[in-house]
């Protein structure tokens, strides 16, 4: 009989790429996501091989509100990747729904596992929670998020990794530090997507501060090997980062995507925004030991791939995938 485990934000990202792989593995998968696959464009055009497979099972639902020992009976592994994503939109009056969402839901979800008698739970953290980085971030370093996004991903770590010393649970947690993830499905409002869409389209790319900025781009294949591995990974209660293996510059990522679509990327200018940590990147030691992970995807390879996935979009998933338009104080006068 096939394993059973549950996805929690199976319909998104990185959640959709999750359920495919796992399905191809063998396993029973329980998604879980907001969105109705049958109700959402982009959720259906995610889930597009996975919702009429005989092993899938969606769960359209607010985790805050399901009964989650019901969700959870039989469960082998949770992979917890539904939050509130986004740095920006994190600060002010958007908070409350980050706390309750990446905080109090995650600590619900990991109090029902333990009931439930979940072996191992693992979370979608990000590299957010580390703020400035003089050097390549080690899981030991000291964490210190540059914005309130960050603080709710590190709580929920830290959530993670109460719930799994506790003395009387069976839970293992393990909490993947993703770098900058891209590829095929990213978010419309997301870097590299945002990005490849100027080229294509025309609709500008803000540009924050200098453009020297540093991010590790992870394409989302090489995030889901990590994922799958940390699920029997020998581990208890740890962090382990999930980076491309190199670090460039906004700049260099853009002339990037110019090179493989063969158009320019027209730019607005703006300011820096709070919380943007100047330079990510990431030291990969504890996953190659832990998870025998090796990033496979240079970021050239995988924007080609993004680019040509985005191209070969039908017209209303093409619609679906454009970015949002630029707030007014992105946009310079």
């Amino acid at each position: 009989m096939s394993p059973t485990v549950v996805v929690t934000g199976a319909a998104g990202f990185i959640g959709s790429h999750l359920v495919d792989r796992l399905l191809a593995a063998d396993f029973a998968v329980i998604g879980v996501d907001l969105r109705a696959v049958h109700g959402d464009i982009r959720a259906q055009f995610n889930l597009t091989a996975a919702v009429n497979h005989h092993r899938y099972r969606a769960v359209q639902a607010d985790l805050a509100m399901i009964d989650l020992d019901a969700l959870l009976d039989g469960v082998d592994c949770v992979f917890h990747l539904a939050a509130v994503p986004g740095v920006r939109r994190s600060w002010g009056t958007g908070f409350p729904d980050y706390v309750r969402v990446n905080v109090l839901v995650t600590d619900a979800l990991l109090a029902a596992c333990a009931r439930a008698g979940v072996r191992r739970l693992v979370y979608a953290s990000s590299s957010s929670v580390y703020g400035h980085a003089v050097s390549p971030s080690r899981e030991a370093h000291a964490t210190l998020p540059l914005s309130p996004y960050g603080v709710t991903k590190l709580a929920g770590e830290q959530l993670c990794f109460a719930h799994a010393l506790r003395g009387d649970s069976r839970l293992s947690t393990v909490a993947l530090r993703y770098f900058t993830v891209y590829g095929p499905r990213q978010r419309p409002d997301m870097a590299i997507s945002r990005m490849i869409m100027a080229a294509l389209t025309g609709i500008p790319y803000t540009v924050f501060g200098d453009g020297q900025q540093r991010r590790e781009f992870t394409y989302v294949d090489d995030v889901v090997d990590a994922t799958v591995a940390a699920a029997t990974a020998d581990a208890t209660a740890v962090a382990i980062n999930v980076g491309g293996g190199t670090s460039v510059s906004v700049s260099q990522a853009l002339h990037l995507v110019e090179e493989v679509t063969g158009r320019d990327v027209p730019l607005h200018r703006s300011g820096e925004q709070a919380g943007d940590a100047p330079i990510t990147v990431a030291d990969l030691d504890t996953a190659r030991r832990l998870l025998g992970y090796q990033p496979r995807t240079d970021l050239r390879a995988g924007i080609a791939q993004h680019a040509d996935w985005l191209r070969s979009l039908p017209a209303p998933a093409f619609q679906e995938f454009l970015p949002p338009v630029p707030a007014a104080s992105e946009v310079p006068a």
